[in-house]
């Protein structure tokens, strides 16, 4: 396999929380030595979750064998879950702004056709769901644990425990139709072709929609780490994945 330099569009303080975090690790458990330094083993995670370099590309690159690099990653993306902030902290934040925007987006994964669970009949693809929460700017504030492709966004969100916690917090949540039904401090655009609503209700629906577009900008930097855009991992593994690269776009972001 042919090797050639390449970078990684992440800042030098990521590269130095995962280092610190995997040093923290080694010493814990007393590791003496390894084939890849602690830098090293984060620049080789990094380039996984962001770049979706596979194992094999990765251990030809690093100079190790496919098992340590599967290794390596697991204990990078053990370490990062449980760095990552769960939905009662994404709330607590949510409280200091004026309200916030819920969404869901599918992450596409490699199935076959008798994986019925996982088949979204709306986009005809077999998918996870996972739901997001944005600030008013636009900017991640959370993301849920995924689930099989077929749940529909609504149920999504009322599993998780969405729609309580923000009712219960008394923030406001601008949502798509696809909330219909949501209740508590959900609010949801007019239900109905656009030809039968009236001017006031097609009013409502336009604001609506400008707000509800920043929460578009939450997903695409989601979907920024390209691992996310095709995932090949069994799928009791990727709720991990997505909160390790929540726990690194916390610290992107900043």
């Amino acid at each position: 396999m042919l090797v050639y330099p390449s970078g990684i569009d992440l800042s030098s303080a990521t590269l130095r929380y995962l280092t610190g975090l995997l040093a923290a690790r080694r010493r814990e458990r007393g590791t003496r030595w390894r084939r890849l330094t602690c830098g090293r083993q984060a620049l080789l995670v990094l380039a996984h979750l962001r770049c979706g370099h596979t194992y094999t590309q990765l251990a030809a690159g690093f100079g190790v064998g496919v098992a340590t690099v599967y290794r390596y990653v697991a204990e990078a993306v053990e370490i990062l879950t449980a760095h990552a902030c769960d939905l009662a902290t994404a709330v607590r934040s949510a409280i200091r702004t004026a309200f916030v925007i819920l969404d869901g987006t599918l992450l596409p994964i490699d199935r076959i056709a008798a994986d019925r669970p996982f088949y979204s009949g709306k986009h005809k693809k077999h998918s996870m769901n996972v739901q997001v929460i944005a600030d008013p700017l636009g900017r991640l504030l959370w993301a849920s644990p995924a689930l099989p492709g077929a749940v529909h966004d609504v149920k999504a969100a009322r599993t998780h425990g969405i729609v309580d916690a923000l009712t219960d917090a008394g923030v406001r949540c601008w949502a798509d139709k696809g909330y219909q039904g949501a209740g508590g401090t959900v609010c949801v655009p007019y239900h109905g072709r656009w030809d039968k609503l009236s001017a006031g209700q097609r009013a409502v629906n336009a604001s609506h929609a400008k707000i509800r577009a920043l929460g578009e900008q939450a997903i695409a930097a989601l979907k920024t780490w390209r691992l996310l855009r095709k995932l090949r991992c069994s799928t009791t593994r990727i709720t991990d994945l997505v909160k390790a690269i929540l726990a690194l776009h916390r610290v992107t972001s900043r």
